[in-house]
């Protein structure tokens, strides 16, 4: 086994990050699942479940750059803390409202916004925090891949007994379970040792700073053409998963189980895409497996599109989860390591709103172009769109526009 692929785990900080965030996110996917379908179940619509991606996500698109510059002005750490404990708090009123069963899909989604914007400055925050969590600066790619197998491991779990509980136990303790899993982050965080915080001296106001992440971009190509493509990615093909209730229902004649297991599946791919860059040591041009795992990505959801056969799309389904997690790390990769230090925090909350804010938009397109043509022919769509993002972009990412230390990025 190559141990190599754990070498961020010598950090203490990051090995407690690492545990708390694997329990938490279970949780996370348990909650993310459980709401998708109790909505479809209620609604029967796929507009409506595209309406509760909009609703989980959008705030993201609107606050991350607010989030970002929070996440460098101020304590990083404290600002998880107040983020994670507001997660918490929002995941207990969803249980409060299913349990005693007087909701209505309205409040739901409500509550799916709260969080959404919660999210705009939780997800700044805690992926640029990764970088003060570990020992050795070189180790940071490893991480970032890390916590991506964390989050896709967690996707696969999550789910799977999100779909198990939904149908012998119901949505309620769903909610509950997501809620008490926040104390695994919550006591990860508080057990972590830090330097003292030194509040850096800022002069400027607050839009001011935004603009300057907007300009810094602009004046980084090779970023922003990282960034573009990941919002057309999740803009365009991501939002496949908004039409996975529809495919368990009635495509495929199941219950809230054959949902989990489709997520599941996906989750399963993705792990494993995030576990094969962990493994990648130095000389790999980075650019190159980004284009690769796009089309993987799309050729999966093609195939996945077509399937009848259950067990055939299940297969399918880990191949499109493979691409798509892998284009994301990659992305946040880049990012994260060629991103000025004092500029990491308004960075990444773009690529915040590229990844978690395009979505939204993508779920109400994906949600309203199925109910006219269909959820399979959707989906082809979908695989195709990827395709032809390859093939606008690969002008640019195969310019040498990007410092050579991005081909560099994973150390032995």
């Amino acid at each position: 086994m190559n141990l190599s692929i754990f070498r961020a785990f010598h950090s203490r900080n990051y090995r407690l990050y690492f545990t708390g965030q694997s329990l938490s996110l279970i949780g996370t996917w348990m909650q993310r699942t459980a709401v998708y379908w109790v909505i479809y179940a209620k609604t029967d619509s796929a507009f409506m479940l595209g309406a509760a991606v909009f609703a989980a996500q959008f705030p993201s698109f609107l606050f991350s750059p607010l989030g970002g510059v929070i996440s460098d002005r101020y304590n990083r750490y404290r600002v998880l803390l107040v983020t994670q404990t507001a997660s918490m708090i929002q995941a207990i009123l969803l249980a409060v409202l299913v349990l005693f069963n007087q909701y209505t899909v309205w409040e739901i989604l409500s509550l799916s916004v709260l969080l959404g914007l919660i999210n705009a400055f939780d997800v700044p925050a805690r992926q640029s925090m990764i970088l003060e969590l570990i020992s050795n600066k070189e180790d940071l790619p490893n991480a970032i891949a890390l916590n991506s197998s964390m989050v896709n491991l967690a996707w696969m779990i999550g789910p799977a007994i999100s779909g198990i509980v939904l149908a012998q136990l119901g949505a309620g303790l769903c909610f509950l379970i997501n809620a008490v899993s926040f104390l695994a982050v919550l006591v990860s965080l508080m057990m972590m040792k830090f330097p003292k915080f030194i509040r850096p001296v800022r002069t400027k106001k607050v839009m001011t700073e935004f603009k300057e992440g907007w300009q810094y971009l602009r004046r980084t190509p090779s970023i922003g053409v990282i960034i573009l493509l990941l919002a057309c990615v999740s803009l365009l093909i991501t939002p496949f998963s908004t039409l996975l209730p529809v495919y368990a229902k009635v495509l495929f004649k199941g219950d809230a189980s054959t949902f989990g297991y489709l997520n599941s599946f996906i989750g399963l791919g993705a792990a494993g895409g995030a576990l094969f860059l962990a493994s990648l040591r130095g000389g790999v041009n980075l650019r190159k497996f980004l284009i690769i795992n796009v089309l993987i990505f799309g050729t999966g959801l093609i195939l996945f599109s077509q399937m009848t056969n259950f067990p055939a799309a299940l297969f399918f389904a880990v191949i499109a989860g493979f691409g798509m997690m892998s284009q994301t790390t990659i992305s946040n990769t880049l990012v994260q390591t060629t991103s000025s230090p004092e500029m990491r925090g308004r960075v990444i909350s773009y690529f915040a709103m590229a990844f978690f804010g395009m979505q939204p938009l993508g779920g109400l397109l994906v949600g309203t172009l199925s109910q006219h043509i269909g959820a399979r022919n959707t989906i082809l769509a979908e695989g195709i769109a990827a395709v032809i993002i390859v093939l606008l972009f690969l002008p640019y990412l195969k310019k040498d526009m990007l410092p050579k230390k991005e081909t560099q990025t994973y150390t032995k």
